[in-house]
């Protein structure tokens, strides 16, 4: 842990908020400034946050749908107990875990899915985004099956290769897409939200029949970015979204 890293992390006013009003991380408040923006949860809506771990987003989303209201998180790690919500661990990606969230739901409409998603950072710029894109994609296609009509989705997103495709697929599915980067955020950080609102009954035809993976990967390849997997000698391969040098130009 670098000095520097500490003495900025010491001086965090976010963070030392979230400690003084027993929040668990100081991204609580990103979920708050989009909250009060877009008032994406309901009093008495069902929740899920996908990527829950350590359990912020879950206590904001509790909060806000009150004591009628049903907060679901699930995450690979495991997350200690918040009050007022249901946490599990499980990998959204697989079927198994989505029947178990379809079982606790037990015929409760799902209102809106929000996701904090990040990926185990490596340092290379690059590589984090595309693998920051696919998670976000899936998590997306994951809300496009369990979402009712009229649901609301918050998926983070770093700025980079890719997000246009993203955004794309988002306004084929919602009725309102809009970015937008929390106050709470780093200043050096290049996250953003994407924020859609009213989950339309079907998707607009170009999509229809696509996942937003798929289109998010046809617009990789209109812009010359290879999606597929590859080994290097300095450097892992990586499912999914893998950006690599732009073609060279006849």
């Amino acid at each position: 842990m670098s000095k520097r890293w500490y003495q900025e992390n010491r001086r965090d006013p976010w963070r030392r908020e979230a400690r003084s009003k027993g929040y668990r991380a100081r991204s609580a408040y990103k979920l708050k400034q989009i909250q009060d923006k877009f008032g994406i949860i309901r009093k008495g809506d069902s929740v899920l946050d996908v990527g829950c771990h350590p359990g912020g987003w879950t206590q904001v989303a509790v909060e806000e749908v009150g004591g009628d209201g049903f907060v679901l998180g699930v995450d690979l790690l495991s997350t200690s107990p918040v009050e007022g919500a249901t946490i599990i661990i499980g990998d959204i990606s697989k079927n198994s875990t989505l029947s178990y969230i379809s079982e606790i739901l037990d015929g409760k409409n799902l209102n809106t899915v929000i996701s904090d998603i990040s990926p185990k950072l490596t340092g290379r710029y690059d590589t984090d985004q595309a693998i920051s894109l696919e998670l976000s994609t899936l998590v997306m296609d994951t809300a496009m099956l369990i979402l009712t009509p009229g649901g609301n989705f918050v998926t983070k997103i770093f700025q980079g290769t890719g997000i246009e495709g993203l955004m794309k697929a988002a306004k084929q599915r919602f009725s309102n897409v809009q970015r937008y980067a929390p106050t709470a955020s780093r200043k050096s950080s290049s996250e953003t939200y994407l924020i859609c609102q009213n989950k339309l009954p079907r998707p607009k035809k170009d999509a229809r029949g696509k996942t937003a993976y798929q289109q998010v990967q046809e617009h990789l390849e209109e812009i010359d970015v290879l999606v597929k997997n590859i080994e290097t000698e300095d450097a892992p391969a990586v499912k999914g979204f893998r950006k690599l040098s732009r073609k060279r130009e006849g």
